[in-house]
Order: structure tokens, then sequence, then C-alpha cells
């Protein structure tokens, strides 16, 4: 061969050398990779066998991409090994299976003004409304409308105005109480409004189960829903249950907090407001106009006081 020929052989594979190295350079420091993991971004050398359990329990959008290769598993994996043997009965069948996360999920209103109704139709008859970032429970989807109560009734919210919030479950006394809760959203505040009972479960008479102030709706739901008697007042019912630190909350603990009117007494008539928390930084509660679903503003969060527990 002619030596020409040879020199032009030997630059062409010089250059792509120099060309792959150069590509390899640009993709490992310029272009690094990734993958989507619901918000969190994870390099791929981070992954590890555990890394696909929810980063939220609840949280559907943290589930694995559609385009990844899952782990093996018996479902995925030949009947038989490379040598021949029986798969199914290297299969440790008393592992126990994990627990399906248990989640309540609840419509969050993108918009204020937004319109609830009695039957999914625009034409029907509206039962109240909700300001951007308030909630109410999802029970279904139907069409283009979700259906969730109001009111005691059942109502419907456009799915086009709302997105889905889904929050971890409590016990099963927790979750019959935030119920009790959820079926009076809608209904007038009221300030002084008569209490269910006197505080030790004698019931009162002209209480009206349509109007409430916070700390009487929290001494209804608790009482119908767990069985348990609180008292009268905010000033009253702090001093029940457990102490439970701020960053210890859990879904169906109860806040109380101090208010403009309060803010500047000392002790325990600083406390002006009671609230129950529900999970993932959302409130149930009655305040100025009705009770509601709403996030835990950085506003309410400066006029913290204590949070207690009354059911586990």
């Amino acid at each position: 061969m002619r030596r020409g020929s040879i020199n032009t052989i030997t630059l062409f594979a010089v250059t792509l050398l120099i060309v792959a190295l150069s590509v390899a350079s640009i993709t490992s420091a310029d272009h690094p990779t990734f993958l989507d993991y619901g918000e969190q971004r994870l390099e791929l050398s981070d992954i590890t066998d555990d890394t696909y359990m929810y980063a939220d329990a609840c949280d559907d959008s943290n589930e694995p991409p559609a385009d990844t290769v899952p782990l093996p598993t018996p479902d995925n994996l030949s009947s038989e090994d490379a040598e021949g043997n029986d798969r199914a009965e290297m299969i440790d069948s008393s592992l126990p299976e994990p627990d399906e996360p248990n989640c309540k999920t609840y419509l969050i209103s993108t918009v204020d003004g937004l319109n609830v109704r009695s039957q999914p139709d625009t034409s029907s008859s509206i039962l109240g409304s909700l300001d951007k970032g308030d909630g109410v429970p999802m029970y279904e989807k139907t069409g283009n409308w979700y259906r969730t109560i109001y009111k005691r009734r059942t109502a419907y919210v456009y799915a086009g105005y709302v997105r889905e919030l889904n929050v971890a479950t409590g016990s099963d006394r927790i979750e019959a109480v935030i119920s009790q809760g959820e079926s009076l959203l809608g209904y007038p505040y009221v300030y002084g409004a008569t209490r269910l009972h006197d505080g030790g479960g004698h019931l009162l008479s002209g209480f009206d189960d349509t109007r409430f102030d916070c700390s009487s709706l929290i001494q209804y739901i608790f009482y119908y829903g767990a069985g348990v008697n609180l008292r009268l007042t905010t000033r009253t019912q702090i001093y029940q249950g457990v102490h439970v630190d701020g960053d210890q909350l859990k879904r169906g603990d109860v806040i109380f907090f101090t208010n403009s009117s309060r803010r500047n007494n000392t002790g325990i008539e600083r406390v002006g407001h009671v609230a129950m928390y529900l999970g993932n930084g959302y409130i149930l509660h009655t305040a100025s106009d009705h009770a509601v679903i709403e996030p835990l503003t950085p506003a309410r969060q400066a006029n913290y006081i204590e949070a207690r527990r009354f059911v586990d």
C-alpha cells in the first residue's frame, strides 16, 4: 500500500477518535443524564433499588416514568433461570405484600369565584362558591364535573377549574371526624354560635347545626365523629388532648392561633382561633365567612400558638 494512502487512513482514524472524545466530553460535562422523578431530579448514578418508593405516598406523579425499565420481578422473568431451576419454587411466598398508601383526594380551586352547583350542569342551582386555593373532597368524576359535598348536599364543581391534591389519611376515628367537618363546608360563620353541648356532653337547646364559629365547629365534629367531648371555647379546648410540636403535625391535629384583636394580650387571652390540620399544608375551619378547606397561609402561621391531639 502506498505511503500516502496509509497517511490518509491514519489521519481519518485520528479525526474520528477526536470527535468521539469531544462528544463524550460534552455529554458528561454539559448535559448530565437525569431521570425526571416527580418534582425531584436524580442523576442516574444516584438511583438505587429503593429509588422508586413514593416521595409522597399519595402523589401518583411520583411513579417511575413510563419509559423506565423496571427491576426484574416474577411477572417479567421466565419460569426458569439459566440453570433450569423452577423460579416459582425459589420465591418466598411468606413475604408480606407492601401496604398500599391510603389517600384522600381534594379538589383545589384554581380560580376565584368557582361555583359549587347542585347538579353537573351550568344551569343548575348554585350552592356556594370557592375562592382560589379553597378545597372540597373529591368523590368521583362525572364527565367534565367532579362530585363532592357542600352544606351536607351532593354537589359538583367543574373539572376545568380545579386541581387534585392527594393527602395521606389517618386512623378511622380521625377520618370520621374529618368527614363530619367536610359535610359542613359552606355553612356560614356566626360569632358566638350556640354550642352543641355544655362541654360535658349534655346537649344544649337552641343549637343550630348550620351555624358555627370556630370552636363550636371543632366541638361538633369531634363529638359526632369520635365521641369526644370538647369544651366551649378555644381558650378552654386548648387545655385538652396532648401537646404536639409544630413540626410533628398529623392529619386531624388541632391548631390554636391568636388573631389581630388578641395578639397583644397575655397568657391564655391571646388564643382566638382554632382549626383542624388536614395535611399537605391545608386546614379545615370556619373564620370570617364560612366553613372552608384552605391553605395554612404564612399570615396564619405567624399567629400560631399551640397544637393539640385529641384523637390518635
